[in-house]
C-alpha cells in the first residue's frame, strides 16, 4: 500500500478499510478482553461487524471527501452492533462530520475532529463510565490537540493520539474495578487503538500490530454463568425513526428501564442500545414517543453455556426459579439451549424439560415436570411434532387437569406464550394459545447428513436445508443462503415480523447477512433476533 503523508479522502478511505481488516484479525483477541459492561465476549465481533457495514457503504461512495465521510457516518449508524459498536459509530460520525468539508485535513482540523469524536461519544452515553473506550478516546483527543498546537503536522497529531490512547488503555484497570479483577484492559479501548494504528499505517507505512493470543475469554469474578449472572439480562437494540425534537423524552423513558444506554444518530434516524430486564417496555417506549422501531435485536446477556453442559447441569429438567407463586394455570415447555430456556422463563414458563428433535423426553420426564408446577392446571408445549404424542399421554396419568397445545416448533411455542395468562382457566388458555401458535408461519434451518433429493432440488451432504411445515423449502451450500431462501418462501405481503432464533452453529456474520437480505428485499418487515443456543438447528424462524 502506498504511503500518503496527507489526510485526504483517499487516505481516509484506506485507513477505514485497514481498520476493518485489523478488527477482523483482532476480533477474537478483543473478545477475550470483554468483561464490561457484561462478560459476554462479543466486543471484538460487534466492532468488526460495525466496520464491515462501513466498508460496504464505502464501496459505493464517490471519491470526494464529503461522499467518503457520509458513507462512514451512515454505514456506522445503520450497522452498529452492541454497546461498543454504537459508541464506535458515534466516534466515527463525530470525526467525519468535522472534516467532511475539507479536501485535505490539516493538523488543527484533525485535532478538533478528535475532540468532536470524543464529545459525540460521551454525549451518546446517558451514564458515562470511565476506564472504557470513552476515556481512551478523550485522552487521545487531548494529546492530539496539544500536538497540533506544537507541531502543525497531521502525522504528529495521529502519533501523539495513538501514544496517549495506548497509555490510557493501560490505565483502564485502575479506573474500572471489574477490569482489574479480571486482569484485563478495556476491550472497546483496545479496538479503538487499532483506528490510530490504521491511520499511521496509511500515513507513514507503520505496520498494524498483529493480535496477541490472550488465552481464554476473560470472566470477571468466579462462578460467572447463568446461575450467577448479575445485572440486567437482555441487550435490546433497534433503529428508531423519530423526530429529533422527541428524542429527549425517549431517552428519559429509557433511563427508567435499564443501563448501558446509548442513543446515536440524528435527522430522524437513531441507533438505540440498552441493557434491560423489560424487553417489551424498551420497545414500547419508542412507539409511545411517536417513533417506529425497526431491525429489533434482543440478546440474552447472561453467559451462554453449550447445550451439553446445560443438559447435564439441569439434569433434564430446568428447576423453577423462586418464588413459587401458585397460579391458576402453569406451563411446562420442552426445549434445549440456554438462551431458549431463559426466553421461556421470561415468558412465564414454570418448568422446562430438556428435549428436541434428537432427544425426545419420556412420558416420565413430562410427568415429573408437571408435578413440579405450582398451579391448579398445566399446559404442555411440546415444541416438536415427535413429542406431541408423548405429551398427549400425560393428562391421563395426572391428578390435575393437563392440556397440550401441540406446538411443533420453538417459534410456535414463543407465540403461544404471548397469549398465556396464568390467572385464566386451562380452557381459556388453550383456546388463546392454540390460536396464537397457529398464527405463526414457522420454519427451521438444519444441515443435511446425507445425499438426498427434495422438491427444492438435490441435496448433498453438508448442505443447509430450510424446512417449512410442508417439508423442505430451500437447499443451499451456505447457512445464510438457505435461511434467506426459506424466508423468501415463507413471507408474503401481509407479514410484518420475522423472529430469528439463532442456534449454536449460527454466527453473527450469518445473522448480519440475513438481516441485510431482509432490509433489501422485505424493507417493511421487522426482524427480531434472539440467541437460543440450540444444537442441530442453526435457526428457528417464525413469521407473523
Amino acid at each position: 500500500m502506498p504511503v500518503a503523508p496527507i489526510l485526504d479522502a483517499s487516505t481516509l478511505r484506506r485507513a477505514i478499510e485497514t481498520f476493518r481488516d485489523a478488527l477482523a484479525r483482532h476480533r477474537s483477541a478483543i473478545n477475550r478482553l470483554n468483561v464490561y459492561p457484561v462478560p459476554d465476549g462479543d466486543t471484538g465481533t460487534n466492532m468488526a461487524l460495525t466496520l464491515e457495514s462501513v466498508a460496504d457503504e464505502l464501496a459505493s461512495a464517490g471519491p470526494e471527501m464529503a461522499a467518503v465521510c457520509g458513507a462512514i457516518a451512515h454505514g456506522s449508524l445503520m450497522g452498529a452492533r452492541g454497546n461498543s459498536g454504537v459508541i464506535l459509530s458515534q466516534i466515527l460520525r463525530g470525526l467525519t462530520e468535522h472534516v467532511e468539508d475539507r479536501d485535505v485535513v490539516d493538523a488543527t482540523t484533525l485535532a478538533d475532529a478528535l475532540v468532536a469524536a470524543s464529545d459525540a461519544a460521551y454525549g451518546a452515553v446517558m451514564r458515562p463510565v470511565e476506564g472504557t473506550i470513552l476515556t481512551v478516546m478523550r485522552d487521545a483527543a487531548v494529546a492530539g490537540r496539544a500536538s497540533a498546537a506544537a507541531s502543525g503536522s497531521v502525522l504528529a497529531v495521529v502519533d501523539a493520539a495513538r501514544g496517549a490512547a495506548s497509555d490510557s488503555l493501560a490505565r483502564t484497570p485502575e479506573l474500572l474495578a471489574v477490569l482489574k479483577d479480571a486482569g484485563v484492559v478495556d476491550a472497546g479501548g483496545a479496538g479503538l487503538l487499532l483506528l490510530f494504528d490504521s491511520l499511521l499505517h496509511v500515513l507513514d507505512g507503520r505496520a498494524v500490530p498483529e493480535p496477541i493470543d490472550a488465552g481464554p475469554i476473560a470472566v470477571a469474578g468466579h462462578g460467572a454463568g447463568p446461575d450467577h449472572a448479575e445485572g440486567t439480562r437482555y441487550e435490546v437494540m433497534y433503529l428508531l425513526s423519530l423526530g429529533d425534537e422527541s428524542i429527549t423524552s425517549f431517552k428519559s423513558a429509557w433511563d427508567m428501564l435499564g443501563d448501558s444506554i446509548v442513543v446515536v444518530g440524528g435527522r430522524g434516524v437513531w441507533n438505540c442500545h440498552i441493557h434491560t430486564d423489560d424487553i417489551g417496555a424498551s420497545i414500547e417506549a419508542a412507539i409511545e414517543a411517536g417513533g417506529r422501531p425497526s431491525k429489533i435485536r434482543v440478546t440474552d446477556l447472561h453467559e451462554q453455556v453449550d447445550e451439553q453442559d446445560w443438559v447435564r447441569e439441569a439434569g433434564g429438567v430446568a428447576p423453577i426459579e423462586p418464588p413459587l407463586v401458585r397460579v391458576a394455570t402453569g406451563v411446562v415447555a420442552v426445549g434445549v439451549g440456554a438462551g431458549i430456556a431463559r426466553i421461556f422463563r421470561s415468558l412465564g414458563v414454570h418448568v422446562i424439560v430438556t428435549g428436541g428433535q434428537s432427544m425426545n423426553p419420556s412420558t416420565a420426564d413430562l410427568l415429573d415436570a408437571v408435578a413440579r408446577v405450582p398451579a391448579d392446571s398445566v399446559v404442555i408445549l411440546p415444541n416438536n411434532k415427535n413429542i406431541v404424542p408423548v405429551a398427549d399421554r400425560v393428562g391421563d396419568l395426572c391428578d390435575r387437569p393437563v392440556a397440550v397445545v401441540p406446538t411443533r416448533t420453538v417459534s410456535e411455542g414463543f407465540a403461544a406464550l404471548v397469549a398465556y395468562d396464568p390467572e385464566a382457566s386451562l380452557e381459556e388458555n388453550v383456546v388463546a394459545m392454540r390460536a396464537a401458535a397457529a398464527h405463526v408461519v414457522a420454519g427451521e434451518v438444519t444441515r443435511a447428513v446425507r445425499d438426498s433429493a427434495s422438491a427444492a432440488g438435490p441435496i448433498h451432504t453438508g448442505d443447509y436445508l430450510g424446512i417449512a411445515r410442508q417439508g423442505i423449502a430451500a437447499v443451499d451450500d451456505s447457512l445464510a443462503g438457505a435461511t434467506t431462501k426459506l424466508l423468501d418462501a415463507l413471507l408474503d405481503d401481509d407479514h410484518e415480523l420475522v423472529t430469528l432464533i439463532a442456534g449454536a452453529d449460527a454466527t453473527p456474520a450469518d445473522t448480519a447477512k440475513i438481516e441485510a437480505w431482509l432490509a433489501q428485499h422485505r424493507p417493511d418487515v421487522t426482524a427480531e433476533v434472539h440467541h437460543g443456543g440450540q444444537p442441530l438447528y442453526a435457526y428457528y424462524v417464525g413469521v407473523e
